[in-house]
């Protein structure tokens, strides 16, 4: 695997995480209302749920950049957080374990029962023993359980996966003539390869899916699906034990780490969770880029343009998770002249911060967008990720040239 800093090598670093960038804009004068920090109580904050915001994330997010760097939202009903909408703000915190820590232990509002458990946001931000929840010591030990199976991959054998996969479906509904590309292709396609990387059979397969797309829809009964999930993860690492195989599942519990099973757990929750979701939105606004845009029309006729930059263009300009690299200030910071009060939510918004308008425009080869995150929780699979959903696409096209979107 790559260093876990490569995308972002070529990025200024930080100096400290209060220290303005001289580049990334004017700095609030000391004062300014719109930069005092947390919302006035009852002032209505900008929503990031419901209709409104996912019409038009872009507009919502030009309105929060007339805050500053970082903005007062509601993350979902009665969860404020702010919201970082600068590039170089979002490098520093996420580059600054120091002072930001990962783990929800830190949340005031959920210790103290201000916010409820049962609010949907919960189970996606709650703290569980995993590398992603994680700081310090601990942090490393998970992380390099997952790093060093990861690193076993045989890459080669991770292309002739998606590619048995992406053959098997698109013979489903390549007959139709017609098909809806993010349900039956985008959607069930890294399902089916982590089904093979993971060692998982059918029958566990079926429901692990029903509890992730509960868990990703905060319309769900996300305690319900939490419980499933944890059901079915026990019971596939009951199986690898009795049984061990060539799989992720099996090299986890051999690792010399030695997880508990509860730690097991965890640590799959977070390979297939951003494995599945997130891998089925990269493919789609690849497929849609590819497909809608007039510069990749030669590209798909053997043209210069490869879909490695369609994918990259998408991870500046669509990542596949918008909002998302939960922090929590270990004490009292002002960032950019906004207060963050200690274990206040800060999440980084990747898609405003890739976005920024104080960055340059042209981007094409530059790798240093914030869609794997930075610092020490960059994602550790971003390279499979990327060869999943290139095979992913490339196989369609390459099956269906005539390819056009209804």
């Amino acid at each position: 695997m790559t260093s876990p800093t490569r995308d972002s090598a070529s990025t200024p670093g930080p100096d400290s995480a209060t220290a303005p960038d001289p580049a990334a804009g004017p700095t609030p004068p000391p004062g300014c209302p719109a930069h005092s920090g947390p919302a006035p109580a009852g002032e209505r904050l900008e929503s990031l749920h419901g209709p409104e915001f996912a019409a038009d994330p872009a507009a919502t997010y030009a309105r929060l950049r007339e805050h500053g760097h970082i903005a007062p939202v509601e993350l979902s009903p009665g969860v404020p957080v702010s919201l970082v909408t600068s590039y170089q703000t979002a490098l520093d915190i996420l580059r600054g374990p120091e002072t930001y820590s990962k783990d929800a232990r830190h949340w005031q509002a959920l210790a103290d029962g201000t916010i409820p458990l049962d609010n949907p946001v919960v189970p996606m931000m709650m703290y569980r023993p995993n590398a992603l929840c994680s700081d310090g010591e601990a942090h490393h030990r998970l992380r390099s359980a997952i790093s060093d199976t990861l690193d076993r991959l045989d890459i080669h054998a991770l292309r002739r996966y998606v590619e048995r996969s992406a053959d098997f479906l698109i013979d489903l509904f390549g007959p139709k003539g017609e098909a809806d590309l993010l349900k039956e292709y985008s959607a069930r396609l890294p399902l089916l390869v982590f089904n093979q990387l993971f060692g998982c059979p059918p029958e566990l397969s079926d429901k692990l899916v029903r509890a992730l797309s509960a868990l990703f829809d905060i319309t769900e009964d996300s305690e319900q699906a939490n419980v499933l999930l944890a059901e079915t993860l026990f019971e596939l690492i009951a199986l690898k034990r009795a049984t061990p195989g060539p799989d992720m599942t099996s090299w986890l519990i051999a690792h010399p780490s030695e997880l508990t099973d509860e730690e097991l757990v965890h640590q799959i929750v977070v390979l297939v969770g951003a494995g599945t979701q997130p891998q089925q939105n990269l493919i789609c606004n690849g497929l849609l880029l590819l497909l809608s845009d007039e510069r990749f029309a030669g590209a798909l006729a053997g043209g210069t343009m490869l879909i490695e930059d369609a994918l990259n263009e998408v991870l500046w300009k669509d990542p596949p998770l918008a909002n998302f690299c939960i922090h929590y200030p270990r004490h009292d910071v002002t960032v950019d002249g906004h207060k963050l009060p200690k274990g206040e939510p800060v999440v980084i918004s990747l898609a405003a911060a890739n976005n920024d308008p104080y960055l340059l425009s042209n981007r094409r080869g530059n790798r240093a967008h914030l869609a794997w995150s930075a610092g020490p929780h960059t994602c550790p699979a971003k390279d499979p990720a990327q060869v999943i959903a290139a095979v992913a696409i490339e196989k369609l096209l390459d099956r269906l040239p005539d390819l056009e979107l209804a």
